[in-house]
This record gives structure tokens, C-alpha cells and sequence, in this order.
């Protein structure tokens, strides 16, 4: 067993490497490519952080607390349901229609809607690696307090690490803007292909290969 003060480090370093997964990234990247400043961007990858912890904590938690065990079937819906986010996030994107918002309801609108599809997305994919972490964290740790704690801080991790990556696609975005008028809508368009193209691929795989829809399924917690 690790002692206490290491493992709650590991957890953090760990959740900064968790934010880095390419359907996070894929995701909060297509979610922020509407935002116009750096610093509305990188609150997204916040929100988004938020989410993901919070189903990560709770699910996870249950798992360690309660030894509750999660079939094959119902591990791979949960990762079933991350493709259906970023297929849905992408052909949003790739609606390429702003609609119109009155000047008085423009900013909260602005920050409201963004925001919340950020969580949402955040929630459903916290609930999809909450198994596999929690199994992580069941190999190594015997005490259930020290557990749920590695929890909570693998989760501010896996926050600060979207939000920094956030931050840096934005900030690199706002200058190449700067120079090159029109990038928005082709950048928007492009993070929308890849969120859609990487969603069909996941629920290919998910869904047959690993056989969510078939008599045998198999999952392996990652």
C-alpha cells in the first residue's frame, strides 16, 4: 500500500493525465470552439472539469465504499454514451448557424449555454472512467477514507488539466485569429468533423466490436 501523502500527489499528476485522453480533449475542444476569448474558453474547460469530477467522485465512491460491481454491459453503455456526446457536440458544430440573441440577453445566454452542454458533457464522461479508476485505486489502497480522498483529487486534477489545455488551444486560436480573419467558422467546422468522426468510430467500436449489442460483451476499464 502507497502512504497517504504520495498517493493523493500520484492522484493529481494522474488526473492532469487523465484531462489529456483524446475524447476528452476531442470533446472540450469542439464545446470551446465557439467561445471568442481565451478566458471564456478556459471556463468551459473548467465547467467541464466540474462535471467530470463530480460523476467521477460519486460513481466512484460508490464503487469503492459500497463494492459495487459494474457488469461489462452497463461499463460499455456508460462508454457508448460518451460517443453519442461527441457526435451530438459535433454535428453542432457542424450546424454552422448562429441564432440571433437581443442585446440584453446576449451575455448570459452566451455563458449559460456553452456552459451547461460543457457540464453535461463533463458528467457523462466522468461516469464512463469512474470504474476504471476507482479499480485503480482499489488495487493500491485499502482504506476506504484515503481512497474517496484519491478521488477528490484525482478529479481537481483531471480540472486543472482541461482547463490548461483550454486555455492553450484558446490563447493559440485568439492570436492566429488576429492575423487570419474568418478562422473561427473553419475551426468550429473542423473541431466539429473530428468530434463527429471520433464519436462514429467509438460507437463502432464499442458497440461491435467490443459487443455492446452482441451476446458476449467485453470491457476492460481504461
Amino acid at each position: 500500500m502507497l502512504s497517504p501523502l504520495p498517493l493523493l500527489g500520484l492522484g493529481l499528476l494522474l488526473g492532469l493525465r487523465h484531462a489529456m485522453d483524446p475524447d476528452h480533449v476531442v470533446a472540450v475542444a469542439a464545446i470551446s470552439a465557439r467561445a471568442r476569448r481565451p478566458l471564456a474558453a478556459s471556463w468551459l474547460g473548467v465547467v467541464w472539469g466540474l462535471g467530470h469530477t463530480l460523476t467521477l467522485f460519486v460513481t466512484g465512491g460508490a464503487i469503492i465504499l459500497l463494492n459495487v460491481v459494474v457488469p461489462p454491459r452497463v461499463g460499455l453503455s456508460f462508454e457508448f454514451a460518451v460517443a453519442l456526446t461527441l457526435i451530438g457536440v459535433g454535428l453542432l458544430n457542424l450546424r454552422g448557424r448562429r441564432v440571433a440573441v437581443p442585446a440584453a440577453g446576449a451575455i448570459a445566454t452566451a455563458a449559460r449555454l456553452p456552459a451547461l452542454r460543457a457540464f453535461v458533457v463533463g458528467l457523462v464522461h466522468g461516469l464512463a472512467g469512474s470504474a476504471a479508476v476507482a479499480l485503480l485505486v482499489l488495487a493500491s489502497v485499502r482504506e476506504p477514507a484515503w481512497a474517496v480522498g484519491y478521488l477528490g483529487v484525482f478529479g481537481l486534477g483531471t480540472m486543472l488539466g482541461m482547463t490548461f489545455v483550454t486555455a492553450g488551444m484558446a490563447s493559440s486560436l485568439s492570436l492566429a485569429g488576429a492575423r487570419w480573419r474568418g478562422l473561427g467558422p473553419g475551426v468550429r467546422v473542423a473541431t466539429g468533423v473530428l468530434s463527429l468522426g471520433f464519436g462514429v468510430w467509438l460507437v463502432y467500436q464499442i458497440g461491435w466490436q467490443q459487443g455492446l449489442f452482441g451476446a458476449l460483451p467485453r470491457w476492460v476499464p481504461h
